[in-house]
């Protein structure tokens, strides 16, 4: 989808797509739906910068959105990563691979037409739904395990952010108080929009902003990140088996998707250039 030397399907739409394509718009949507792969039809890649930041080349072609705009980044450190993502393709290109590289078409074309307001509201509304704060009574073992590996990360987030957050065995989910939600809005405005794609991004895949704010704040790592999203699911495994290839490869995407957001993240709202070459012979 994002072709370098031929114009780009225009979408009225965004399509339904495949687990994993792209980030989550409303009503579920993922904002594009790459073919899952291509020829490879560059031999080297490499940026330079332009009047808007730093470009992605494939050979002597620049890179292109699906919009059909200058694929240009604010930061070298992130024209580095995605530029790897590019170079790291063997006979075909691999599209369902290149987080980066959708994050970033999706900051840069906003198919979506969301502000910054409404990017922050989308994130705290998954406070009303958030992984860590729905408890189950039973089985007894899982209640526990969820007492011992959620009430930390809860309490951590309630301490660092000054706020009432909690935890509820009830359908209905936790009451989240109007402060609690306004403290979290007055953060995330903190974040620039490139930012807070990746922000939303990390939530989608751990259906948690609580989690996906701990892991950017470096609180905990992308495997115990990965690993309290999938509690339930691993308590389960434990208990029943695991389904043979199945569960380790849908971790390993998660643990994919989720490195890719925080990475994203980090490197837009690092200010710094960094001064190394992009890619050695």
């Amino acid at each position: 989808l994002w072709w370098a030397r031929s114009p780009p399907t225009r979408l009225s739409s965004p399509p339904p797509a495949a687990a994993g394509s792209g980030p989550v718009g409303p009503c579920g949507r993922r904002a594009y739906a790459p073919p899952a792969e291509r020829k490879r039809f560059y031999q080297n890649v490499s940026i330079s910068q332009g009047e808007g930041g730093f470009e992605i080349n494939l050979d002597h072609r620049k890179l292109k959105t699906p919009q059909a705009k200058l694929f240009t980044v604010p930061s070298e450190a992130l024209a580095i990563a995605v530029a790897t993502e590019w170079d790291s393709q063997k006979d075909t290109i691999k599209f369902y691979t290149m987080h980066l590289t959708t994050l970033c078409n999706t900051a840069l074309d906003n198919p979506t037409q969301r502000n910054k307001t409404q990017l922050i509201r989308a994130a705290v509304k998954f406070l009303e739904t958030d992984t860590v704060c729905y408890r189950v009574e039973e089985p007894p073992a899982l209640a526990e395990l969820q007492k011992n590996e959620w009430d930390p990360v809860v309490a951590w987030a309630e301490k660092r952010y000054n706020v009432t957050i909690g935890s509820s065995t009830s359908i209905l989910g936790p009451n989240i108080p109007a402060s609690t939600k306004e403290t979290f809005v007055s953060h995330l405005a903190s974040y620039n929009m490139w930012a807070l794609q990746g922000i939303e991004f990390i939530i989608t895949q751990l259906k948690s902003l609580i989690l996906s704010m701990s892991l950017i704040d470096r609180h905990i790592t992308v495997e115990k990140a990965v690993l309290l999203s999938r509690l339930e699911e691993e308590y389960q495994i434990r208990r029943w088996g695991n389904v043979e290839w199945a569960h380790d490869y849908d971790l390993c995407e998660l643990r994919a998707r989720t490195a890719a957001g925080t990475l994203f993240v980090h490197l837009c709202s690092e200010s710094s250039t960094v001064k190394h070459k992009l890619l050695q012979d």
